[in-house]
Parts: structure tokens; C-alpha cells; sequence
């Protein structure tokens, strides 16, 4: 985690139990189903009854509720061919202690040698919860301050009230198993990542415990992934109650984190965390519960209740309060696993009746119908052989629930009717010019379009609407200061060479009147990764090209697909036009301000978007040479210009034979040029890097969305780092656009790694380079069916008197086998479907 004002990403670890389905009792037969799994995705546990199944980190729940669904429909599967059952439960009341072995690992035989009998009985299943916290200090520390919340979550998982045949009198009897290891319970307070290694290490060299993996702290630092671990919980037979204890686990992370940071909270009491471990082993749901805020007994109910309620910034701030909320009074209002399992013995006496209950939950529709399962399962031809990680649409060929109406359409149109659409679709963009010149052709080509829209979801939406404007503050406050005092240079907040060398500084930025907006249109490039975390690529500040092409791309669909245009509850983003006109005639004084949108002409690939905006504000479209100053005023077409909407280079504009007398107007407020001169100074790759630097300094706030990790090659130890790991890095000129330059190491040729690696020795100023992000996928139509393809987003930022995100933006789709989006590099865009906003 980043800062703490990104999402935290949330994985499964889910432990099964393998029964014989005829006779309902365990059964030593793990290694069947294994070999007919996917081995990235399942392994074997300690005991041969026990399969466990790896869910990938997700930000959102909802996500993780499909990859669990997926998980086990694809276990379940695999069992049913073999005669077996799946339990996911913590335990299952038919057992034959002498029928079952542990698996045959060398690990597991030193285990059983070591603790002879207390290995025996590990007949247990648990599901463990990551939560992701990359800095180790901080893991420790929250791993201790989390133990008094982590009652409750058992309390919400309990499933284990049958042991070898009896009934203990406990829900969840697993906890008790599992605490007789040497090392489980709460954790203590340590002071750094480093202590506390240092008493593991002493924990293995005593002999107590044969390696680090067995630590098994109630909640600890993982051993192998930046997280923080939950081992507490049982097994749960319902997917929903698995989610909504990540969820809330999540949220407590999220809490402890903004509490360090905070300097409050401190050392836990764990006699008191080991007492209400015990009480809500014993009690479930359906009893008391020690109350985490005092101390006390209170009633299950009321304690899950005043936790939710407790978390709800945090669960808001990811927005998963409605769903944890309603997922939580589920919860409460079924009960616990253990009083159900109970209840079916009660029926007949028949432990064989848990055990079919247990099984059936395990395989309910109840999930699948929450978690985009086979109630309704959306199925369509255009899917075969579809399998990428991270896509937005597919997930583990389950197609999530928001686009199974369009997928739907799709599909009763098929691949002869989308080739139909197509052709329709490339008619139209020639007979409207949505075309744009290649170097070295003759013939224009048409804007690549894929007819399969994106759908951005609300709370992922809601989140970019609050942190792109954020980031577009600090980044006008930048430029004028860049352009005025240099106070951020001066407080030794960013080098000086990151300004005086860059290569998008223009000394015409200081003509520009201190109270103008010089950033009155912001692009910023946007990327989602396979967990679903957004991130910031590039900020766009000088002429950002997209926002005609979004509005477009609906127009497009609507012409073409009439049958996909979005209904209620989604932007019509014909609305960023009318926030563009509104920010221009604010940035002119307000009125009715003459406008005009100066173009380079048909020979700017750009040139359809000038045109149709143009056309959509009012303005007047002109080149640089029809500008003209009479009487100290800026005039097109013998027109009157006050606001100059500025869609080339400055360089060019300025080269113009009215240039210098434009720049003068512009310093006397006679002319507003949007946007103003120079801002290429503040969308640079290497002033990048420093852009969260930049919001704290200059809002006093934490950055609201992250960067990608970029190192500068003109530092020494940076380019070494970048040297050596050259064919994991993404590379880039600190001058690029539209994708030129950038060498994308684990795609790259031993040759291409070398041209890149001679550029960099040669002039390291000129580069930088980037972590690879795993970006997330969307389907698009190849011709046949549908492959997965790298998307981006671009968004959009309008600054007046207040910073708005306008209701369209950009998705663009890179080649097959490529990352690069951009239109030059052969990439396309979709049409993007936003959430209304408030």
C-alpha cells in the first residue's frame, strides 16, 4: 500500500474438506482432485482431506466474490466426476482418525514426527484473509492492534461445532484445535519488522517450530506476500459471509493504518483478546460476545452491528458499506453455520445430515446467484477460449453481472451480424471524417472502434471523481509558482534542475497574468490493474486530445448499435461539452465570451475532434495564420477572439506571424489562451514522479490516487537499479507522447534492450522508467469472437473556480499482444458507459 488513501487489495486462501459422497465421511482423497485442477490455483494442505483453493487480490468485493464463486465451481466439478464432496466448513462431523494420513511432503513429515498426535488432528479447514499492506513496519504493528476486532469475524465464520462424531458444545470447535500449536493466539507488540523477524528466527532455532510458516498468529505478516494475514476464521460454507468478513477485515486494516498514522491507539491487552477468542468459539452468533469497545458481554448481534457502524468511513471510503451492511444482516439474521448444522441434526439425528447440508451450502445458488454464478449464468459462443487474468468483464468464464445485458445483445447478433455492424460503423466514420493521416500513406484511416462498450463501475468512478481534481490543483498551483516564485524549489520540495531542465519550460509561461487558469483542460491517462486498483500514467496538461473523440464514440454506438445504448443510470456525455463551454466562457470573464479553436488543419491527426468541437462550442475553427491582432485585440476571420482555445503546440502558435502580438494580448488580459504556455513543464515524465510531493505541499493533503513507481536514469543509483533490471521496466523518453520512444521490457528483444540500454548510458537525462503494471483487460471483437485486449482511460479534468471531472472520457484499447494504446501505435478506443454523478 502506497499511501494510505489507496485501496487496499484483498485475497482467499479457503480450505476444503473431501468427503466420500456416498458414505459422507472424510476421505484421504485430496491428490484425485488436484490433479485434475489448475495447479496455480489449488494445492494441498497438511492432511490429505484437504484442498485448498488461492483466490487472486481484489479491490473489489465483488470481484473476489466471483473469483471465489469461480474457485469452487471449478473444485466442485472436478469432485463430482470423482464420487466426492466438497465441505467448506472447519469441520465435518464423520472422521476416521486411523483412515486418514497427512500428505506425503516432506514438511508435513517433520510436523508429524515433532507433534505426533496434534498434527493427527488438524481435521480441520480455515479461510485465511489477506489484506494488503506492503510496508512490513506497518504490518507488524497492525497485525498487534488488530487482535481485539477479530473475535467477531470468528464469530461470523463459526462452522465447527462436531469433532470425530460429537457435538463440543462449541460453534466453532476448529479454534481450539488450531491454538494447541506452540505459536498460535494473539500477537504481541513489536517494536519493527525487525524484532519481531528476530524472535521467529529465535522461535525456528529453538526447535519449538521447524521454520517460519509456522507461526500461526491468529493475524500476522505474511511470509511470502505484502500483506497481513487472518488465520483466525473457519471455513465458511457461504461465499457472502467470506466476503464480508474480508470486507470488514479490510476495513479494520484500513482503520489501524489511518490510527498510526494518527499517532493514537497503542498496546493491546491480550488476555482479554485470548478470553473473547474463547467466548466467541463458544457462543457464535447466538450468544454473547465480548464487546472489543469495553470489555464487556453484549449480544452477537449488537456487537457485529456496532463494529459495522464503527468502520463505516472506512467501508465507505471503498465503497462497500451498502454491501457489507446488507451482507452483515444476512448474516445476523440466518445465524451461524454451527446453529444451522444443529438444526439438521435435530431434524433425524443423522450426523450424515450435516454433512449434507455442509454440502449443499458449499454449492448453493445462494452464491452464485450474488457473485455472478450460474443463476443466471450469461453463455454465449463469442467467449470460447476467452481466458485472461484481470480482465473487467470475464472472470473465470463467468461474465460479471453489469455486462451480461450486453453481452446478451452481442450475443443474438453473433459474429456475422457484428460483422455486419462493422462495416456500417467504417461507412459511417469516412462519410463524417472520423479519420485521421499516417506518414507515408496516402489514404486516411479510420478511427479503430470496438463496438463492445466499457462499463467503468460507480464506486470505482466515484473514487477517480475525487481524486483526479485533486491531483489537477496541485498541478495548476505548480505552474504558478514554477512560473512565479519558485516556492517549491526554494523549500528544497523538488530539485531545480527537475524546472530548469525541462524540456517542456517555456519563458512565455511568465507572460501569463497570475490570476489566469493556465491548466483549463487536463488529460490524465489512467490505468487499472489485474486487482483493480486505478492508477495515474500520465498527466496531460498541455493540448489533451480525447474528450470530442469520447463524446464521438456514444454518437458512434448509438448509429451503429442502437441496441446498446445505455439507459437510466448512466452520464450522457454530452455534458462534458456543455462543462467545456461553461470553462472556457469562465476562463473569459464570463458572458458570452467569443471563442475559437485553433488547429494545425486537416494535416493534425486530431483534426476531426478540432472540427466537431469547434462546431459543438460555438467557435470559430482556425489555424495559426489566420490569427490576426487589430487594435490590441485577437481576431479570426475578422471575428473577435477572447478565449483561444488552444489545440497545438505552443511552439507552433508562437511561430505564427501574429505570435509575439498573441503573446502580448495574453499579458494584458486581452486574450485567454486555454491552455496558457509552458504547462508542458508540469506534465514531463520526470516532474511525474514528484507530483505527489507536489499535493502534499501544495493542498496539505494525501495523494487520493498513486503513481507508478519511476526511477530517473539521470541518478546514478537509479539508472543502476534500471540497468540491471532493464527487461522488467517499462523505459520512456522524459519528451514522449503518443507512445513513441517507449520500450516495454518483458516484451522486448535481446536487441531492443540493448538499442535501449546504449540510449540511456548515452543521454540517461532523456529517460526514465517505470515499474510494469499488469494491466487489466476488456473483450473486443477480432472479426470471430471476443479476445481480451489492454485498455487505459483517459479522463478529464475542467478547472475553473472549482475542479470538475465532465461525464465522458476516453478508453483506449492497445493491438493484440501490446500495451501501447495510443492511435499512432495502432490502438483504438471503446465507448466508455461513466455512472451518473450527484
Amino acid at each position: 500500500m502506497a499511501g494510505l488513501a489507496e485501496p487496499i487489495a484483498v485475497g482467499v486462501e479457503e480450505e476444503f474438506h473431501v468427503v466420500d459422497a456416498g458414505t459422507r465421511h472424510l476421505v484421504p482423497r485430496a491428490q484425485v482432485l488436484l490433479e485434475r485442477l489448475p495447479e496455480d490455483r489449488f494445492t494441498h494442505e497438511l492432511q490429505r482431506s484437504v484442498v485448498e483453493a488461492n483466490s487472486r487480490p481484489f479491490v473489489r468485493l465483488e470481484d473476489l466474490g466471483h473469483d471465489l464463486t469461480a474457485l469452487r465451481r471449478t473444485v466442485i466439478r472436478a469432485a463430482d466426476g470423482a464420487g466426492l464432496g466438497i465441505a467448506a466448513a472447519g469441520t465435518v462431523p464423520l472422521v476416521d482418525l486411523e483412515a486418514l494420513k497427512i500428505s506425503p511432503d516432506p514438511r508435513y513429515e517433520q510436523m508429524l514426527a515433532d507433534y505426533q498426535l496434534l498434527t493427527r488432528e488438524q481435521l480441520i479447514c480455515g479461510t485465511q484473509v489477506h489484506a494488503e499492506v506492503a510496508d512490513r513496519d506497518l504490518a507488524v504493528a497492525v497485525a498487534h492492534r488488530l487482535a481485539p476486532w477479530l473475535p467477531p469475524l470468528l464469530a461470523l465464520s463459526t462452522s465447527s461445532p462436531y469433532w470425530v462424531g460429537s457435538d463440543t458444545g462449541y460453534a466453532g470447535y476448529r479454534p481450539l484445535v488450531w491454538q494447541r500449536w506452540p505459536t498460535a493466539g494473539p500477537v504481541a507488540a513489536f517494536s519493527s519488522a525487525a524484532e519481531y523477524d528476530r524472535v521467529v528466527d529465535e522461535l525456528v532455532r529453538s526447535g519449538v517450530i521447524s521454520d517460519p510458516g509456522m507461526v500461526y498468529f491468529d493475524v500476522r505478516p505474511s511470509a511470502h506476500v505484502p500483506t497481513v494475514e487472518l488465520r483466525l476464521c473457519d471455513a465458511c460454507p457461504l461465499v457472502s459471509d467470506i466476503v464480508l468478513i474480508a470486507g470488514l477485515f479490510r476495513a479494520l486494516v484500513a482503520r489501524e493504518l489511518e490510527a498510526i498514522a494518527a499517532g493514537t491507539g497503542g498496546r493491546v491487552r491480550l488476555e482479554m483478546v485470548r478470553a473473547a477468542t474463547w467466548r466467541a468459539a463458544r457462543s457464535g452468533l447466538e450468544g454473547a460476545l465480548v464487546d472489543p469497545a469495553d470489555g464487556l458481554p453484549r449480544p452477537a448481534a449488537e456487537v457485529v452491528r456496532d463494529m459495522v457502524a464503527g468502520l463505516r468511513p472506512q467501508l465507505e471510503e471503498t465503497g462497500d458499506w451498502e454491501l457489507v451492511t446488507s451482507l452483515a444482516e444476512e448474516a445476523l439474521a440466518r445465524g451461524s453455520s454451527a446453529a444451522r448444522q444443529r438444526a439438521a441434526f435435530a431434524r433425524a439425528g443423522r450426523l450424515s445430515d450435516v454433512v449434507d447440508l455442509v454440502l449443499a451450502e458449499t454449492r448453493s445458488e445462494e452464491w452464485e446467484t450474488a457473485f455472478g454464478g450460474p443463476s443466471p449464468r450469461m453463455r454465449t459462443g463469442l467467449l470460447d477460449g476467452y481466458a485472461a487474468v484481470g480482465d473487467e468483464v470475464v472472470i473465470e468464464g463467468t461474465v460479471r453481472e453489469p455486462y451480461q445485458p450486453v453481452l446478451r445483445v452481442l450475443d443474438r447478433l453473433g459474429a456475422r451480424g457484428l460483422r455486419a455492424r462493422e462495416e456500417r460503423r467504417d461507412r459511417h466514420q469516412r462519410e463524417h471524417g472520423m479519420t485521421f493521416p499516417v506518414e507515408g500513406e496516402d489514404e486516411r484511416r479510420i478511427l479503430p472502434f470496438d463496438l463492445v462498450p466499457r462499463l467503468v463501475p460507480p464506486a470505482e468512478w466515484e473514487g477517480l471523481r475525487r481524486a483526479l481534481p485533486q491531483r489537477v490543483r496541485a498541478l495548476e498551483a505548480f505552474l504558478h509558482d514554477v512560473y512565479g516564485e519558485r516556492r517549491v524549489i526554494a523549500d528544497g520540495v523538488l530539485p531545480a534542475w527537475v524546472v530548469e531542465e525541462s524540456p517542456g519550460y517555456r519563458e512565455a509561461g511568465r507572460r501569463v497574468p497570475r490570476e489566469a487558469v493556465r491548466c483549463a483542460v487536463a488529460g490524465l491517462d489512467l490505468v487499472r490493474d489485474e486487482v483493480g486498483r486505478w492508477t495515474v500514467l500520465e498527466d496531460n496538461l498541455r493540448v489533451p486530445s480525447g474528450l470530442g473523440y469520447a463524446v464521438a464514440n456514444r454518437r458512434l454506438t448509438a448509429e451503429v448499435l442502437p441496441e446498446l445504448v445505455p439507459g437510466p443510470g448512466f452520464a450522457d456525455p454530452a455534458g462534458a461539452l456543455r462543462l467545456l463551454r461553461e470553462t472556457l466562457e469562465a476562463a473569459g470573464g464570463g458572458g458570452s465570451p467569443s471563442l475559437a479553436v485553433v488547429s494545425a488543419g486537416p494535416g493534425d491527426s486530431a483534426f476531426y475532434e478540432h472540427r466537431m468541437l469547434a462546431e459543438e462550442l460555438g467557435a470559430v475553427l482556425v489555424g495559426p495564420a489566420d490569427l490576426e491582432v487589430r487594435d490590441g485585440r485577437v481576431a479570426a476571420a475578422g471575428r473577435p477572439v477572447d478565449v483561444l482555445y488552444r489545440r497545438i503546440d505552443t511552439d507552433e502558435l508562437l511561430a505564427a506571424p501574429a505570435g509575439e502580438a498573441i503573446l502580448d494580448a495574453v499579458e494584458r488580459s486581452a486574450l485567454v489562451l486555454a491552455n496558457a504556455p509552458g504547462n508542458g513543464v508540469a506534465d514531463d515524465k520526470s516532474l511525474y514522479r514528484y507530483v505527489p510531493r507536489l499535493i502534499e505541499y501544495y493542498l496539505g493533503e494525501q495523494p487520493l490516487i498513486g503513481n507508478v513507481t519511476t526511477y530517473l536514469c539521470r541518478d546514478p543509483e537509479d539508472r543502476r537499479e534500471v540497468l540491471d533490471r532493464l527487461a522488467e521496466l517499462v523505459v520512456k523518453p522524459v519528451d514522449g507522447f503518443g507512445g513513441q520512444g517507449v520500450v516495454i521490457g518483458p516484451d522486448a528483444s535481446p536487441r531492443e534492450l540493448r538499442e535501449v540500454r546504449g540510449r540511456i548510458l548515452a543521454d540517461p537525462d532523456r529517460w526514465v522508467a517505470q515499474e510494469t503494471v499488469r494491466l487489466s483487460t476488456h473483450p473486443v471483437f477480432d472479426g470471430e469472437r471476443l479476445s481480451p485486449r489492454v485498455v487505459d482511460l483517459r479522463a478529464f479534468v475542467c478547472l475553473g473556480e472549482t475542479a470538475q471531472v465532465p461525464p465522458a472520457a476516453l478508453t483506449r484499447v492497445a493491438p493484440a499482444d501490446s500495451m501501447i494504446v495510443n492511435s499512432s501505435q495502432g490502438g483504438g478506443a471503446k465507448d466508455t458507459w461513466l455512472p451518473e454523478g450527484e
